[in-house]
């Protein structure tokens, strides 16, 4: 995410007024909004980009900052109070009759006097946001990912385990300093959609499997599918609809901690057969009387 230029968001003139920019904005929100385009992830930023813009532009104190300070309008405070204290210390110097050179080289080292002339104040850079949309599949195994900020290519590693709405720091990926200052940090806030079979809680996942009624009943060995391929699965004997089980370690991965699973919880959904054969209805039967007997 790069430095945006507010004006040219709004398509206004710098010396536009308050009225123009506030037709401006109505116009784009109108143009960019959500509703409008649905399932437009680009309408979508721009309309966020209009949304800030409009907040800074139509405050006539933010207004002025950006107008003087740019990208790092928000520092301004920081600025003024720079300026203003180099200001009382050149004054006061100037009242107590000293030149520049009225100091010794020890004084000044000691007292700060030559670092406050002749140093700027610094700032860290503006940091940047950025969205990563993922499967739940991808983040199922640490892999590396280019993503190109600020018209620079940065090559991330993405940790596997790495949950949906987290958000991963990388320093010195944001915007340039000022004064000599630090770059800032780039934000990156992972958005995981999950299109598989599985639920997953953190660490854990969970499945619902459809379990037949004589295997319900007599017990038996099925297959199930974990995250990473099948297993084979025993049932006991007398299973209850709702039934549940545990399979260790067939979980999702830990976030940061390579060769941790969590686990995967299965729960059984027994199947009612629905059309019988004649041998099997007078086998229900008989099992029937049988029961009541």
């Amino acid at each position: 995410m790069a430095f945006i230029d507010y004006y040219k968001v709004l398509e206004v003139d710098k010396k536009a007024t308050e009225t123009e920019i506030k037709k401006a904005y109505r116009k784009m929100a109108r143009k960019y909004h959500p509703d409008l385009n649905p399932n437009d992830k680009q309408a979508e930023i721009k309309f966020k980009e209009v949304n800030e813009a409009n907040e800074v532009l139509s405050h006539p104190e933010n207004r002025k900052k950006y107008d003087e300070y740019g990208e790092n309008w928000q520092h301004a405070e920081e600025f003024e109070k720079s300026k203003r204290q180099q200001q009382q210390y050149q004054g006061n110097r100037q009242q107590a009759g000293f030149n520049g050179g009225d100091y010794s080289d020890f004084f000044e080292s000691m007292f700060g006097g030559r670092s406050a002339r002749q140093q700027n104040a610094s700032f860290k850079g503006q940091d940047f946001n950025a969205e990563l949309h993922l499967e739940l599949k991808e983040v199922y195994t640490t892999h590396k990912r280019t993503l190109n900020i600020n018209g620079s290519n940065i090559r991330l590693t993405i940790p596997a385990g790495v949950e949906n709405g987290q958000i991963i720091k990388i320093a010195g990926h944001g915007g340039a300093g000022a004064g000599g200052g630090p770059k800032g940090d780039l934000y990156i806030t992972f958005f995981i959609e999950n299109h598989t079979n599985f639920k997953r809680d953190k660490n854990n996942l969970y499945s619902t499997v459809d379990l037949d009624l004589y295997t319900a009943i007599l017990g038996g060995e099925i297959t199930v599918n974990t995250f990473d391929g099948q297993v084979k699965l025993k049932v006991a004997a007398g299973t209850q609809n709702g039934s549940k089980v545990k399979l260790k370690g067939k979980g999702f991965p830990v976030y940061k901690k390579e060769g941790q699973f969590g686990d995967l919880y299965i729960n059984y959904t027994i199947v009612v057969p629905s059309h019988l054969s004649d041998r099997e209805r007078e086998l229900f039967t008989e099992l029937a009387k049988l029961k009541k007997s």
